[in-house]
């Protein structure tokens, strides 16, 4: 029973390390964007991708205990509504940076849309995980998912902390790589989710 529960305790740390890179970079992509952000926003911003990583996983098995047939229709768009949202963010974050010049603070501001959108576009994934614990009773997928939300938050802050320390090194550029690293990283979602999956 020990052993069983610790096996189960580490393959949840790792799959949520798998699942949490998109989040790591988004948040990378966030702390270089805004390098003077405050303790209370790192942990909002890495709150909100850990939710996400909660909740999809969960909303996946429910998927597969309910209306299998249509999630798995669902699943094919995945990708495309990640690369999406991801361009969306990524290419105002591009044309902000290069119209700015200043770089103002105010422009910088990571609003509770476009953060909710990262959240969705970075965990939509993470729907597919119901498909790996579809045998799972509920509270093992809960205790999963949860498992997965604490690593992506810990992986987020890192991420964070990480960009704001080079944020304030690039300065003026920091917003263009931010949105460079965004496009890339929806690129890379849609390449996996088409080719790979």
């Amino acid at each position: 029973m020990g052993e069983g529960l610790l096996f189960f305790i580490l393959n949840s740390i790792l799959f949520g390390v798998g699942l949490a890179m998109d989040a790591f970079s988004v948040s990378l992509a966030n702390g270089l964007n805004e390098p003077k952000m405050r303790k209370t926003r790192v942990c909002l911003i890495a709150g909100t991708f850990g939710f996400f990583q909660t909740a999809m996983p969960l909303i996946g098995w429910v998927c597969i205990h309910t209306i299998a047939q249509a999630f798995v229709w669902f699943q094919k768009f995945i990708p495309w509504i990640a690369l999406t949202l991801l361009l969306y963010i990524g290419g105002k974050m591009l044309i902000e940076g290069i119209r700015n010049k200043d770089d103002n603070d105010e422009s910088k501001y990571i609003g509770k849309r476009k953060l909710l959108l990262q959240g969705i576009a970075t965990s939509i994934d993470a729907l597919s995980v119901g498909f790996t614990i579809a045998d799972y009773s509920w509270q093992a997928a809960l205790g999963e998912s949860l498992i997965i939300g604490v690593v992506t938050f810990a992986i987020s802050v890192i991420g964070l902390l990480i960009g704001k320390r080079f944020g304030t090194k690039l300065a003026g550029k920091a917003s263009i790589l931010g949105g460079i690293i965004l496009i890339l990283i929806g690129a890379e979602i849609f390449i996996k989710g088409i080719f790979f999956s």
